[in-house]
C-alpha cells in the first residue's frame, strides 16, 4: 500500500516543497507541494527525480576502510576507529593547521551540513579550511562583508513586487536562482512582464533567460565590473542619484568612479556607450527596481567589484532597503535581533595560506590552492598532511584536477563523508556514507536567509532510517569526536553542548529574551525528538519571529512548527535598516578601503583587450553538481557536455557542429564535441561543469558511460580574484582547434551512440 510524505527538496537553492509517494520503503513518485507556502506546487525536473536520485543503486550503504590498499566494506565502529588512529596524531604531531577540511556545495542543503561543521573547524582549530564558496559566490561575501560588516547580509531581489529587474552573470530559469531562494523564479519572471515590468538580462550567451528579457545585453565576458562602474558614474554624472539611508561615502565614491565613462569601457566591454547610458537611465527611473548578479559576476578577475557594484547601484537608486528593491530576508533561525548601532566589521587577510600567501576571506582559503597546499613543502607551516572532505568532490570542481588528484593520493590520511565513491572520494582512506534525502529531515537554515518571502518549514524523515544506516548529523558528530580526541563519547554530546554554549550566551545578553534566565532550565524546556530537533527548537524560540521560551506566547516554536506541515508563511521582505548593520561605523560604508584599493587594477583593465577565444561556464536545468550526472533521469537531452561555438567562429576554426574539438588553457586540454551555435556570442565558447567522470577507481555507474570532460582542468588555479580568493572561471583565454587524432574518432562514436 501506498503513502504520501511531504519533503522540502534538496537538489538546488529553491527548496521547492515536494508531495512523495511511497511504497514500503522506496519512493516512487514525486510531485509539487499544492499547499507549501513558499513554492505553492511548482517543481522542476530535479525535484521530479527525487524518487531516482533517493534510489541511486551507487549510493554507498556502509562505511568503507582502507585496508591493503583497497577500500573494503566495514562497521561504523571500526570506521571512526580508523578515524580516530588516523587524525589524531597527525593533529598532535604538526599541528592542527595540517588537517585541511574541505565543505562542498550538498552541506548546505541537509540540517546536518548546516549544524555540524562549524563545530567540527573549532574543535580542530585549523585554518586550513576550503569550500565550494571560493569558486562560486565568494566575491558577493566579501563585498556585504565590506559594505554592510557582515559577510552574510546578502541582499535579494524583492522579485514579486519590483518594476524593473537588471540580471547580470545568472540564468534563473536554468539554475532556479543562487544567493536568491525562489521556488518558480521563471514564473516570477513571467509575472514581472505581465504587470507591466522590465526584465534586462547581461551575459555574453543568449541563455533561456536572455530570451525572455526585453533587452539582453551581450556583454563580452570577464568586464562585469567595467560595465556597472560606467553605469554608476552615469548616475552620478546626470545626477540620477537617490542614495539609501544610512550611507557614506557617497562624495568619494563619486571621486573614485569618475574616470569610468561609458565611452573609456566601451571597447573593453564591447557595449555601447549609448546602450550603457540607457541602462543607468532606465534603472534610475523605474519606481522599484533591482540589480541582481550571480555566479556569471563573481567568478572573474574583478568578481568582488562586480558583487560590490551590484548592490552600489541599488544603494544609489535608493532600490536597497525598499519594497520592490534589494532587501534583506530575515530568517526564522537568524539570531535575536540586537539594536541598531557600530559592529566588529569586517575584515580580510586574518591570515595567508602558506605556500602563495593568498589572504583568508570569511576564514577561508581558496579551494584553488589545496593541491599546493597539500604537494608543496615550504618553510612557512606544515603541509597539509591529512583531509577530511564532507560532501565535497574538488577533483572536478576545483582547477587543475590532475594536480589535485595527485596531491590527494599523497596525504597520510583522509576521510570523506559521501554517498559516492567519487572522483575525490575514491582516494579516502575511510568513506562515511549519509543516507539517502528521504531518510533524513530538513530544514534550510542558509537559504532562508536568502529566501525572497520570509517563511519557515521543517520536514521529518519520508521514511525510516534503513537497518545498518546511520543519520548524517549522527555521522557528522561522531566525526566530530573522533577527530578532536573524544572518539567514543555520546555523539548526543555535541548537541548537547552546543545547546549549553548557545543558552549560556543567551541569558547574558541585555537584548535576549531569555535574559536573566536559567541555562539548565531553558535546556530542560527545549521540543523535538533528537539533538538536532532540541537545536532547531532552541533556534526558533531564540530568533526573531520566536516565543522566546513563553515571553510571545504567540511566537515561534517547533512545535509550532510542526502542526503546519506545508510551513508557515511570514510575509514579504520588509526594510530592516540599520539592524543589520555590523559595520564599525554602523553605516553603510559605500567604499570600503579593500575596494578603492582595487579600482586600479579595475582602471588596467579598460585597456585589456583578449585575443582569440574566451571561456565561460554553463548550467543545465537538469543538473546541479558532478554526483547528478549518475542519475539517467537527469542526464541526456540538452544535459550535454558539448563545447558552444558560434557559427563564426566555428567556420574560420574549420570546427563542424558535432565533430570533436581540442580546447586547450593553462592547465591543459580537453576534448569535447563541438555544438556549432549563434547563442552564444563571437569570440566565446562554454563547457558545462561538473563532468570528467572517467576517472578510475569510482563508483558511477551511469556516469561514467557518457564521461564528458572536466572543463576545470583548462585552468591551472592561478587566476583569482585578489579580495575573495574565487578562482577565476569564465572570461579566461582558450584555444580551440578540430581534433584529429584517435580522440576524434572515440568521441565522434559516442556522440553517435548517444543520439
Amino acid at each position: 500500500m501506498s503513502r504520501t510524505a511531504l519533503r522540502i527538496c534538496p537538489l538546488c537553492e529553491a527548496t521547492c516543497g515536494l508531495t512523495l509517494t511511497i511504497e514500503g520503503t522506496r519512493v516512487t513518485h514525486a510531485r509539487g507541494d499544492r499547499d507549501d507556502v513558499f513554492s505553492r506546487g511548482f517543481i522542476c525536473p530535479k525535484g521530479a527525480s527525487f524518487g531516482a536520485v533517493d534510489s541511486d543503486p551507487d549510493r554507498l550503504r556502509t562505511p568503507l576502510v582502507r585496508r591493503d590498499g583497497e577500500l573494503r566494506e566495514a562497521t561504523w565502529e571500526e570506521a571512526f576507529d580508523a578515524v580516530a588512529a588516523g587524525i589524531r596524531p597527525v593533529v598532535e604531531r604538526h599541528g592542527p593547521n595540517s588537517v585541511g577540511v574541505v565543505l562542498g556545495n550538498p552541506n548546505v542543503h541537509t540540517m546536518a551540513g548546516a549544524l555540524y561543521p562549524p563545530v567540527l573547524l573549532a574543535g580542530l582549530g585549523t585554518r586550513s579550511v576550503f569550500t565550494a564558496s571560493t569558486v562560486d559566490q565568494m566575491p558577493k561575501h566579501v563585498s556585504s562583508g565590506l559594505l554592510f560588516g557582515d559577510a552574510n547580509a546578502i541582499p535579494v531581489p524583492d522579485l514579486d513586487r519590483t518594476g524593473h529587474l537588471l540580471l547580470i552573470g545568472a540564468n534563473p530559469l536554468e539554475s532556479n536562482g543562487s544567493l536568491c531562494t525562489a521556488p518558480d523564479f521563471p514564473g516570477k519572471l513571467k509575472a514581472l512582464k505581465a504587470r507591466g515590468g522590465t526584465l534586462v538580462v547581461i551575459d555574453p550567451r543568449r541563455t533561456r533567460t536572455a530570451k525572455l528579457a526585453d533587452r539582453h545585453i551581450a556583454v563580452r565576458p570577464g568586464t562585469d565590473a567595467l560595465l556597472l562602474a560606467a553605469m554608476t558614474q552615469v548616475l552620478f554624472e546626470e545626477g540620477l542619484t537617490e542614495p539609501a539611508p544610512h550611507v557614506q561615502g557617497v562624495e568619494e565614491l563619486a571621486d573614485a568612479i569618475r574616470e569610468f565613462t561609458p565611452e573609456a569601457v566601451a571597447e573593453a566591454c564591447d557595449v555601447e556607450a549609448d546602450a550603457i547610458r540607457a541602462l543607468a537611465r532606465d534603472l534610475a527611473a523605474a519606481p522599484a527596481a533591482a540589480v541582481y548578479g550571480r555566479i556569471g559576476s563573481c567568478t572573474v578577475p574583478h568578481g568582488t567589484l562586480a558583487s560590490w557594484l551590484v548592490d552600489v547601484l541599488n544603494i544609489l537608486t535608493g532600490n536597497l532597503d525598499r519594497p520592490g528593491g534589494a532587501l534583506f530576508p530575515q530568517a526564522a533561525t537568524d539570531k535575536t535581533p540586537r539594536p541598531a548601532g557600530p559592529g566588529r566589521g569586517f575584515a580580510l587577510g586574518r591570515w595567508h595560506s602558506r605556500v602563495s600567501r593568498h589572504p583568508e576571506a570569511k576564514g577561508e582559503l581558496p579551494l584553488s590552492a589545496l593541491a599546493e597546499e597539500i604537494d608543496t613543502v615550504t618553510e612557512e607551516g606544515e603541509p597539509v598532511r591529512a583531509l577530511i572532505a564532507v560532501a565535497a568532490n574538488p577533483v572536478l570542481s576545483a582547477p587543475d584536477g590532475d594536480r589535485l588528484d595527485k596531491a590527494l593520493d599523497s596525504l597520510d590520511f583522509m576521510v570523506s563523508v559521501d554517498p559516492y565513491l567519487n572522483e575525490t572520494s575514491r582516494h579516502a582512506d575511510v568513506v562515511l556514507p549519509p543516507p539517502p534525502p528521504s531518510q533524513s529531515p530538513h530544514h534550510d537554515f542558509a537559504f532562508n536567509t536568502l529566501a525572497v518571502r520570509n517563511q519557515v518549514r521543517y520536514t521529518r524523515p519520508a521514511v525510516p532510517l534503513e537497518p545498518g544506516r546511520m543519520a548524517e548529523t549522527e555521522i557528522l558528530a561522531r566525526l566530530i569526536l573522533a577527530v578532536t580526541g573524544m572518539h567514543g563519547a555520546d555523539p548526543a554530546a555535541v548537541d548537547q553542548m552546543v545547546i549549553d554554549q548557545t543558552l549560556g550566551k543567551a541569558v547574558t545578553e541585555p537584548h535576549s529574551p531569555v535574559h536573566g534566565g536559567d541555562p539548565r532550565e531553558l535546556a530542560a524546556r527545549l521540543g523535538g525528538d533528537t539533538g538536532p530537533e532540541r537545536r532547531l527548537d532552541m533556534m526558533l524560540r531564540l530568533g526573531p519571529y520566536g516565543d522566546g521560551f513563553g515571553v510571545r506566547p504567540d511566537g515561534l516554536s517547533l512545535d509550532k512548527l510542526l502542526a503546519h506541515p506545508h510551513g508557515i508563511d511570514l510575509g514579504p521582505l520588509e526594510p530592516r535598516l540599520p539592524q543589520p548593520l555590523k559595520t564599525r561605523s554602523g553605516r553603510v560604508e559605500l567604499l570600503p578601503g579593500p575596494i578603492a584599493d582595487d579600482l586600479p587594477r579595475l582602471r588596467a583593465a579598460l585597456a585589456e583587450r583578449p585575443e582569440g577565444l574566451v571561456l565561460v561556464g554553463r548550467r543545465h536545468l537538469r543538473s546541479n553538481n558532478s554526483w547528478m550526472h549518475n542519475v539517467p533521469a537527469l542526464t541526456g537531452g540538452s544535459n550535454r557536455c558539448t563545447l558552444h561555438i558560434h557559427p563564426e567562429d566555428a567556420e574560420r576554426l574549420g570546427v563542424e557542429d558535432g565533430a570533436a574539438v581540442r580546447v586547450k588553457g593553462a592547465g591543459g586540454e580537453v576534448t569535447a564535441p563541438a555544438e556549432v551555435t549563434d547563442t552564444i556570442r563571437r569570440g566565446v565558447v562554454s563547457l558545462p561543469h561538473g563532468w570528467g567522470h572517467n576517472r578510475p577507481g569510482t563508483r558511477l555507474s551511469h556516469a561514467s558511460t557518457d564521461p564528458g570532460v572536466n572543463v576545470n582542468q583548462l585552468l591551472d588555479g592561478r587566476l583569482l580574484d585578489p579580495l575573495s580568493g574565487n578562482a577565476v572561471l569564465n572570461g579566461v583565454p582558450v584555444e580551440v582547434a578540430p581534433e584529429t587524432g584517435p580522440e576524434a574518432s572515440a568521441v565522434t562514436e559516442k556522440l553517435t551512440a548517444l543520439t
